[in-house]
């Protein structure tokens, strides 16, 4: 036993090693921090104009291409949409494809996918390359050989359970969500043990104590115990069991508090009208021990949502001072339009406000702690799908169902103090109706259309600069689509991100001044990611329309309601880009 703890604190520590090498990127999020913000200047701010491409590559899938590649050591990995397909690629030999994993899924899971076949990448921890895929089976490849070292079924397609999410290796586990929220399936997060994939825990989002890991007297939520039958008791008789509140969102991790944090998503179905009540623990931030799953605290952003505005978005972890206090703080951009700032360590709210002005499905959210609204979005009834009923077309709610932003991650960086964050500008008619759940059926109950926000600069997105003590923003730059791909940030003063268009566009982190952008093959929905080879500094993408902004060119669909309403709000898109599955690196000239 003793041996074998040795082994994992080792391994452990060789993860840490490496996610301090700014050479490197090991995890999809750059860091347990979720930051995405590299140390690496060589490429800054007066000389990213002249990046040029230095090499690229070729996935051969052409659906949306989320997540990003990883460089560990002399090795790039690269992976793929369905069918996830995993390549390592030598950077020491001109990119020379040193293995290439392919699995063998049924085809049958790609129609249970919500939102495109997306998968947001793989990640590094003890000599292995961990791959969650489409089908959820959670596979551990030999980084250097490639071949399958352990694989577990985490989830069952049938039943509408799939993944289209990253892990996160932590100490000895590796830590999973499960994607599904349409088809009725309750969501859960589970810890497998590194060694050889056996279940170390699971914690569902819903259902009663034991199921959760919440003990009644000690997780709290915004201070106060969640009390008993917490996951049970704002719901219906057993509307719980097919709940919802799947997790296919970002992961981070504080290893002086061993707490991992995660948000929960929509609870199912989308007709609020079907399911009374706040619907806990749906729409929720979650810090949970990474050793048993225990809940801490707990903070529900939208509850009895009505909109779809799950709250997956990833948690960024930064040390700042509040009132000249030095804080460990947690900032959460959620789909609903509001940019929290808690207290990692106690679940205190300290921060929530609207991170895009168009947002009006809510008037604010209360910040007295006397108050019995205390946490809680003010609703504004003419946009509330409850109030105005089944069978009625709520019209003009901001941000639509997608969100203020959806799953592509923001990042901070602490030069500024800043985070930099990808918006979506778009607003919805939403009209739930009844609908009855079968297994492994889409179990939706609503019609929706999305549009840009009105009276705004027409387009659908902007580029955001973000204080998230004020909780207000510094700078916006429009874009006519939803920026959908993932910033970075570096110590170069530089910001990155990509567009739908196909821009990989470089600014100013101060100012917003755009510095360079250049047209990739394809739309950019994955994330921007650096690293450092021979002492030379390259930035890399991937590039492929797809995702949910870009379903109907992903999937060939024309119905303006088709992709839960978003083939028709992006429809122009096809006038600007074309399929594609290509990753582009660009560096300085010689």
């Amino acid at each position: 036993m003793l041996l074998a703890t040795t082994g994992l604190a080792s391994a452990n520590d060789d993860l840490m090693s490496k996610m301090d090498d700014p050479s490197q990127w090991v995890i999809q999020t750059g860091d347990y921090k979720n930051q995405r913000y590299s140390k690496l200047d060589k490429i800054n701010k007066d000389n990213v104009k002249d990046l040029q491409v230095a090499w690229t590559f070729s996935t051969g899938v052409l659906r949306g291409h989320e997540g990003s590649p990883l460089v560990v050591g002399d090795t790039m990995y690269v992976h793929t949409p369905f069918p996830n397909i995993v390549y390592a690629l030598d950077l020491a030999n001109e990119g020379k494809i040193k293995w290439k994993y392919e699995p063998k899924q049924d085809p049958d899971v790609i129609p249970v996918m919500c939102c495109d076949t997306v998968n947001r990448g793989v990640a590094y921890a003890d000599g292995k390359i961990f791959l969650h895929q489409a089908d959820t089976t959670l596979v551990a490849l030999n980084a250097d050989t490639g071949a399958v070292e352990w694989s577990v079924k985490n989830g069952d397609p049938a039943i509408g359970e799939t993944n289209t999410a990253t892990v996160l290796p932590v100490k000895d586990k590796v830590i999973v969500g499960i994607s599904g929220g349409e088809f009725g399936v309750r969501g859960s997060v589970t810890a497998y043990n590194m060694s050889d994939g056996s279940q170390a825990w699971r914690a569902y989002s819903m259902g009663p104590d034991s199921d959760i890991l919440m003990d009644p007297e000690k997780t709290t939520h915004l201070g106060k115990p969640v009390g008993a039958d917490s996951g049970t008791n704002t719901w219906e008789g057993d509307q719980w069991k097919i709940g919802g509140g799947t997790t296919w969102g970002w992961y981070s991790y504080d290893p002086d508090l061993n707490l991992i944090y995660y948000g929960t998503g929509n609870p199912s179905t989308w007709n609020p009208a079907q399911r009374p009540g706040d619907n806990r623990w749906s729409m929720t931030i979650m810090a949970r021990d990474a050793d048993t799953g225990m809940a801490k605290w707990v903070y529900q952003m939208t509850p009895h949502d009505e909109w779809d505005y799950d709250g997956i978005n990833e948690m960024i972890l930064t040390e700042q001072e509040i009132d000249g206090q030095s804080r460990k703080l947690l900032t959460h951009f959620d789909r609903n339009g509001f940019g929290y700032t808690l207290d990692r360590e106690t679940g205190e709210l300290l921060v929530a406000e609207k991170y895009d002005p168009a947002v009006n499905w809510a008037t604010e959210v209360v910040m007295d702690k006397e108050s019995d609204q205390y946490g809680r979005p003010q609703v504004v009834a003419q946009y509330s799908t409850e109030q105005n009923g089944e069978d009625v077309n709520s019209t003009g709610i901001c941000p639509a169902a997608l969100g203020s932003k959806d799953q592509q991650p923001a990042a901070y960086s602490p030069d500024t103090e800043l985070f930099y964050v990808p918006t979506n500008h778009v607003c919805m008619d939403y009209e739930p109706f009844r609908v009855s759940y079968t297994a492994g059926q889409p179990y939706v109950g609503a019609t929706l259309a999305m549009y840009p926000a009105p009276n705004s600069h027409g387009g659908m997105g902007n580029f955001i600069a973000w204080d998230n003590v004020k909780g207000e923003i510094k700078w916006s730059i429009p874009e006519q689509f939803s920026v959908w791909s993932g910033a970075l940030a570096t110590a170069g003063g530089v910001v990155f991100y990509g567009t739908l268009e196909g821009y990989l566009k470089a600014v100013d982190a101060q100012t917003g001044d755009e510095l360079y952008k250049f047209k990739t093959p394809s739309g950019i929905i994955g994330n921007v990611m650096t690293y450092e080879r021979d002492g030379k500094q390259y930035v890399a993408v991937l590039s492929g329309i797809g995702g949910w902004a870009g379903i109907g060119l992903a999937a060939g669909l024309t119905n303006p309601n088709d992709g839960l309403g978003a083939v028709g709000g992006y429809a122009a898109l096809s006038d600007y880009t074309a399929l594609g599955g290509q990753m582009t690196v660009f560096a300085l000239p010689e």
